[in-house]
């Protein structure tokens, strides 16, 4: 890219300096014209302020002097008198351009090129009272002529600028490069802001931060397939070493109905992980919320404590929905909102203790509706709050599989709550108990 940048911005000065060169030439060029003719005009004003100019001209006019042909022609077109040739060989002047234009006009002006003096005679001709024309006339050069005479100059110059354009193109190539190159550098860098022009620095924090969401997305991704193959190792293994004292005769007949329940209770697991694990690929696949309808999450939330009072006895934990406001509406998908409900009353049951309490509550706010569910068990430490909605991730690992969690509830809550654009908070104190809570605005 460096270099790319570096050809076309010398190619640019380059080009530049060219075009510079050559407009200014022609510039100076039709300057140098016009202050031709506005000589050959003054220098014919001197003249006629001359008394008796034909014969001033004719005695003591030197057109060495200042490099002027001087001719009269009479109102025939006659040459009465040329400062640098015979008349007698001349031939009539009535037909040039600037005598005509003269006789019409007053004063005429016109521009012959000789190719083969590679010059320009410039002419000025101006009508007198008696009807006669003055006309004055020089020779200069032509514009390729001007510029052979300039021409080491302008070399000179055009390859000065052109080293100056590519030691300066080359040097803003790299300032316009660095930033990018300090990016790549610093990527890595979760903490250090990469300073850059300010037309630029949205476009290098925008960077800046997806390397780190992908790098984040990286290892989660790398933990759950490490997590999916232990949780799936271990299940598996059970009914295969089951299997196998059931085949081989080993167990006994009173241990096959007990092999055959841990059997059942393995590949159990193994089906609630399989799908809870299919649920989150849908849910991560899912780009945007199906089209939701109003749902009074207060109906929702009393039908799971309802649905839920076995497994809560079944635990010896106090199941109780403390009630709700008249009426809760939620805009959302209501398959969702059961499982949210559903999956954080059962993480509050399973991580409880026996004579454990749970709450859940549902009332609108000021500022939306607010979903409480609080127990009163095991609670969780302050570092494990950070990482609780994490995929496969559990507190007290041995009792998640005694309790037969998959690791994914939370991770599905979380997934929820934000499809839902609503705001997820958790506090917990060791030993006392957890509160979440959930606000749809």
């Amino acid at each position: 890219m460096k270099r790319i940048l570096n050809r076309r911005m010398a190619l640019v000065a380059v080009l530049s300096v060219c075009l510079t060169v050559l407009l200014t030439s022609c510039i100076f060029y039709g300057k140098y014209q016009a202050q031709i003719r506005d000589d050959l005009k003054m220098n014919t004003h001197i003249l006629l302020a001359t008394q008796e100019f034909l014969s001033y001209v004719e005695q003591k006019y030197d057109p060495g002097i200042d490099g002027l042909r001087v001719t009269v022609v009479d109102a025939g077109g006659g040459v009465e008198y040329d400062s640098n040739a015979d008349i007698g060989h001349m031939d009539n002047h009535g037909d040039r351009p600037e005598i005509r234009q003269a006789f019409s006009e007053g004063e005429g002006y016109e521009v012959r090129r000789s190719d083969t003096l590679d010059k320009n005679t410039y002419y000025y001709a101006r009508r007198l009272d008696d009807g006669r024309v003055l006309r004055v006339a020089r020779e200069a050069g032509s514009l390729w002529s001007f510029l052979k005479t300039v021409f080491p100059v302008l070399v000179l110059l055009l390859f000065t600028m052109v080293a100056f354009g590519v030691v300066l193109a080359r040097f803003l190539a790299r300032q316009m490069i660095r930033p990018v190159e300090q990016l790549s550098m610093n990527l890595d860098k979760e903490d250090e802001r990469i300073r850059t022009y300010e037309e630029l620095q949205p476009f290098m924090d925008k960077i800046h931060r997806q390397h780190q969401e992908l790098k984040k997305s990286a290892r989660l991704r790398q933990e759950f397939t490490a997590n999916v193959s232990h949780e799936l190792k271990t299940p598996l293994a059970s009914i295969s070493g089951y299997a196998e004292l059931m085949e081989t005769g080993i167990a006994g007949a009173e241990d096959v109905t007990h092999f055959a329940g841990e059997i059942h209770k393995c590949a159990g697991r193994l089906l609630a992980l399989i799908n809870d694990i299919l649920h989150l690929s849908r849910m991560d696949a899912m780009e945007a919320l199906p089209d939701g309808e109003p749902v009074d999450i207060g109906v929702l939330a009393a039908d799971c404590v309802e649905m839920l009072q076995m497994q809560a006895k079944k635990h010896g934990v106090c199941l109780a929905f403390t009630g709700r406001d008249a009426a809760c509406p939620v805009e959302g998908e209501r398959g969702m909102l059961e499982e949210l409900l559903y999956n954080l009353c059962d993480n509050a049951i399973r991580y409880n203790r026996p004579g454990g309490h749970v709450w859940v509550s549902v009332e609108n706010g000021e500022d939306g509706v607010l979903l409480t569910v609080r127990d009163d068990g095991i609670g969780i430490s302050e570092e494990d709050q950070e990482r609780i909605f994490e995929r496969f991730y559990r507190v007290d690992k041995g009792r998640s599989r005694e309790t037969g969690g998959t690791g994914l509830g939370l991770a599905i809550v979380k997934h929820i709550v934000e499809q839902h654009h609503a705001r997820l908070t958790l506090s917990s104190t060791p030993g006392e108990g957890t509160c979440v809570e959930v606000k749809f605005e």
